[in-house]
């Protein structure tokens, strides 16, 4: 395997999945080295003849942050304020103790911000880094966490408020679902937008500092983010809590041994029984939905 990384390029400038990635590798169309299981190294029930265990809890590592500590940025534009908004009330959005919806246009039954940036199809670098500029410059009481979403996200915010309790939002952190571009060739990581993005009031504030900006308004606001803090020296931190794709496009073992923090896209699915099935808290569940058994088999 060294020789031939030494030796081959690597086929893709990106990596997004990375086990999958170095499996594909190794095995080599066929031509590769056969993977070995070996059920010492134990992921479900831990036995005695365990050489490894993994925690699959949520993290804690003191009180969870309180919801008022992180402002949810949604991004959205007019054309989705019919659809995919009523989602994220009808789900998550009762989560969040500060929120607010970024758009194209100023719809005031919902509400919206329209951040005087034009809509573009893809990219939507412009509008992220207004929304960056925002947060710093007119945020009320100096909040400490920025979440960045998607509006067809799914994200649990109690989850996050836990999570967060493992990280100080006096350092820069910079936080989500990790993908690479270029790393065989000095290229960079960043956080993947469709799981949501996590930042540090620190972190923001040495991004605008910086100077270092979108190259236009439809630049990957992800990839352009992920060039800036790589160029900072401000680590990319990867949490497997957080997915840019929908539960059905995960092998139903890998999400067994997690509890989720994200999803995204509501293509070909019910955003809503995936939100109350896989992210809701249990209060929720009780409140207002029946009691879904088997909570990873049905998806």
């Amino acid at each position: 395997l060294t020789k031939r990384l030494k030796s081959e390029s690597l086929k893709s400038d990106f990596t997004i999945d990375l086990k999958h990635e170095i499996a594909l590798y190794i095995w080599d169309g066929g031509d590769g080295l056969p993977l070995t299981p070996v059920p010492e190294f134990c992921t479900d029930r831990v036995g005695s003849s365990c050489a490894t265990s993994f925690q699959s809890s949520l993290p804690l590592c003191g009180n969870p942050v309180k919801k008022e500590d992180i402002f949810v940025a949604v991004k959205t534009c007019k054309k989705f304020h019919g659809d995919r908004i009523p989602i994220v009330k009808q789900t998550w959005a009762g989560q969040a103790g500060r929120l607010e919806y970024y758009s194209d246009y100023a719809d005031s039954s919902i509400p919206t911000v329209d951040l005087g940036i034009p809509n573009t199809d893809r990219g939507h670098c412009g509008k992220t880094f207004a929304i960056l500029e925002r947060f710093l410059n007119h945020s009320h009481d100096r909040i400490p966490w920025l979440v960045i979403v998607d509006d067809d996200t799914l994200i649990s915010i109690s989850r996050l408020r836990h999570l967060l309790s493992c990280y100080d939002a006096r350092e820069p952190v910079f936080l989500g679902e990790r993908y690479g571009y270029g790393l065989g060739t000095g290229g960079y990581s960043y956080i993947t937008g469709g799981g949501g993005m996590v930042f540090s009031r620190e972190a923001i504030r040495r991004l605008l500092a910086s100077k270092c900006r979108c190259y236009s308004n439809d630049a990957p606001d992800d990839m352009v983010l992920g060039m800036c803090f790589s160029g900072l020296g401000i680590p990319v931190t990867h949490s497997p809590l957080f997915h840019q794709a929908r539960p059905v496009d995960y092998p139903k073992d890998y999400l067994s041994h997690q509890v989720p923090v994200s999803f995204h896209k509501h293509w070909n699915i019910d955003p809503v029984k995936v939100y109350f099935t896989w992210l809701a808290p249990a209060e929720e569940n009780q409140a207002g939905h029946k009691s879904r058994r088997g909570l990873k088999e049905e998806l």
